[in-house]
């Protein structure tokens, strides 16, 4: 009977809705991946069963990337019902991509205790807009995320000096006065 299946269907719409989500999406705990959607497999090339139980770490492209993005987001979801940044991700292959995380925690006072997270890459035209060389773009999504010169150096394998260099010349081509103008120009040009 097709109406049969499809009121059993309608019983897991919750679960459906979930698994075929169109962005990869993550329920933490702790930020230990407790579930996952399908598209985890065509974003970050795992398979489900590959990543439940896994760290949120083996989806950072190194440790400095998953304290410092991992801490911020923390913070904002205290207050905020929804956290939305842009961040390198690495996927399974080693690849490093530019992702758009969106989370929300179910407990703001701990929000790592359980929350919800999607990711959906962005596109390459997108990622190396403003005018901005590949190393200048690349530098530009740390700064958005908070980290510091040195951070940002360990992350891609560069002297500080190469990232302060990148800076000050994407201050130059922005026509601002300090980093935290360059931010600002930098998240509204988005």
């Amino acid at each position: 009977m097709p109406g049969s299946a499809r009121t059993r269907d309608l019983g897991n719409l919750d679960r459906i809705g979930f698994l075929h989500a169109p962005d990869a999406t993550l329920v933490l705990s702790n930020r230990v991946i407790l579930r996952a959607s399908h598209r985890v497999q065509s974003v970050f090339g795992w398979s489900i069963r590959e990543v439940e139980g896994q760290s949120m770490r083996v989806l950072y492209p190194g440790q400095t990337d998953y304290e410092v993005i991992g801490e911020k987001a923390r913070r904002a979801m205290q207050t905020d019902p929804v956290y939305r940044d842009t961040r390198f991700m690495r996927r399974k292959d080693g690849e490093v991509v530019w992702m758009e995380a969106h989370g929300a925690a179910l407990d703001r006072d701990d929000p790592q205790e359980l929350a919800i997270w999607s990711y959906r890459p962005v596109a390459a035209e997108q990622s190396h807009g403003h005018g901005l060389t590949a190393a200048e773009a690349r530098i530009a999504r740390y700064l958005v995320n908070g980290f510091t010169s040195k951070e940002m150096a360990r992350s891609i394998c560069c002297s500080p000096r190469t990232v302060e260099v990148h800076r000050a010349n994407m201050i130059a081509k922005f026509g601002v006065r300090n980093t935290s103008e360059l931010v600002a120009r930098l998240l509204a040009a988005r």
